[in-house]
């Protein structure tokens, strides 16, 4: 993979995601948005059953680049000037393509907050669908001290993770979390030990690929589409890819292996 600023490396059935920009704190720049394409392109032809997403150089992500050698930066200055709103948007719409394109992948992604995670980055994070922070790690929706507002998507999943007055409080302050308050408010899912933010990410990763793919899948599929659906359409989908999940025998090798009092070794899906 050419040297955009994302890695990408797959250890057995868990991928690794690393933001690589360690000298800009991991902010992203336009040559970071195309690794990003690249590398969520490849996770689509190679699914692994878990993803884990960090940073180098003990910082997760400080978000979007601000500074004028970056490309995107330098294409705005005149737009901005007149008030011009299509390449605003342009670049807007780009961004959070992104990152829908990653976060939409159909398995888990978990987010090892290895450092801190600003502006952009806090999106990032909280649009995973499972956060491991470290204790001195920091969190911070910093955009509004820009002039600028949560465009990734992380304004709207904040908000549906931990409801509008805790968003608001975060997101209106632009103060920054810390990790003991961040596990209070339901923002995280778990905190790691010091320097250890990766390696217990990959043990839950782990713990995760050893389940039935397809379950998983299942599951997370439910997790994701249900929470804003009425309650009778959210348990008709839930029956419907229960049905699908039952029906596909997956179930065949975790029965079985429990009845013979053995540990399950489930086939990838085809």
């Amino acid at each position: 993979m050419p040297d955009d600023g994302i890695l990408l490396e797959y250890r057995e059935r868990i991928a690794v995601l690393t933001f690589n920009r360690p000298d800009k704190k991991n902010a992203f720049n336009s040559e970071m948005w195309a690794g990003l394409e690249r590398a969520t392109a490849q996770l689509k032809k190679k699914h692994p059953r878990v993803l884990v997403i960090t940073g180098a150089g003990g910082v997760f992500s400080s978000g979007f680049d601000v500074n004028p050698s970056n490309p995107q930066v330098s294409e705005l200055i005149d737009p901005v000037k007149t008030h011009s709103r299509p390449v605003a948007e342009r670049l807007v719409r780009y961004i959070r393509g992104c990152v829908d394109g990653l976060t939409s992948l159909p398995f888990p992604i978990i987010a090892a907050l290895n450092g801190n995670a600003f502006g952009g980055g806090a999106e990032l994070a909280i649009r995973c669908d499972i956060r491991v922070m470290d204790p001195r790690a920091e969190i911070c929706f910093s955009e509004v001290r820009l002039g600028l507002m949560c465009d990734w998507g992380g304004g709207v999943a904040l908000t549906r993770l931990i409801g509008p007055s805790r968003a608001a409080d975060l997101i209106l302050t632009a103060r920054r979390l810390g990790a003991e308050e961040a596990l209070e408010i339901g923002s995280i899912n778990r905190i790691s030990e010091a320097g250890k933010t990766l390696e217990e990410s990959l043990d839950m990763a782990g713990i995760i690929s050893r389940n039935g793919p397809r379950a998983v899948r299942a599951s997370l599929e439910v997790i994701r589409r249900t929470p804003n659906l009425p309650l009778h359409d959210a348990l008709e989908f839930e029956t419907f890819l229960a049905s699908d999940l039952i029906a596909s025998g997956e179930c065949v090798h975790g029965v079985t292996a429990f009845l013979e009092k053995r540990d399950p070794e489930f086939p990838d899906p085809e």
